[in-house]
């Protein structure tokens, strides 16, 4: 299981040909209290850059990128009931969407932890 992140603070954990994708601590904590998560229906597809949820907060509306393209297996719907977990476990259990991966080449041009936390901290 690897994960990988994008600039703009999006998470996808890779275990075989499926994705978890999230959003990252760093971003829950810029948006704030999150009050509300609108995600995709199951069977969706999503491509790479395009925005597939939304995350709105006390402060803002944001939308959320896809890390890499595929159709979505799952979707977190958890986060209807309570979306305040996206701020507490912004990358583990408040995960968005589960999909299949459609291309792993894409996985590419993603940050692994240690160069996502050192793009972070020259923000």
């Amino acid at each position: 299981m690897t994960t990988y992140y994008t600039k703009d603070h999006e998470w996808v954990r890779v275990e075989g040909d499926t994705g978890t994708v999230g959003i990252t601590a760093y971003a829950a904590g810029q948006l704030g209290d999150v009050v509300y998560v609108e995600l995709p229906e199951t069977g969706a597809k999503i491509a790479k850059g395009a925005d597939f949820a939304v995350v709105e907060s006390v402060k803002a509306a944001s939308d959320v990128y896809a890390p890499i393209s595929g159709s979505i297996l799952e979707a977190n719907t958890a986060l209807s009931d309570a979306p305040e977990k996206v701020n507490e476990a912004a990358e583990s259990d408040a995960w968005f969407v589960r999909i299949q991966i459609a291309d792993k080449g894409e996985l590419d041009g993603l940050m692994d932890e240690t160069a996502y936390t050192a793009y972070c901290e020259g923000l």
